[in-house]
């Protein structure tokens, strides 16, 4: 019975650490925070080019 307790805690140990590290995807660094600016971006309303 102990070498089982002993077990069932290392599965439980091994199972929280994993749970713990998680995953997480590489950073992308871009100047471009979520896409390029749109053509009318940056103009006077109403003026055109």
């Amino acid at each position: 019975m102990t070498l089982r307790k002993a077990l069932l805690a290392l599965a439980l140990g091994v199972l929280a650490l994993a749970g713990l590290s998680g995953c997480t995807s590489p950073k992308q660094d871009t100047s471009i925070p979520w896409s390029r600016p749109a053509n009318w971006e940056g103009q006077i309303p109403g003026m055109g080019r």
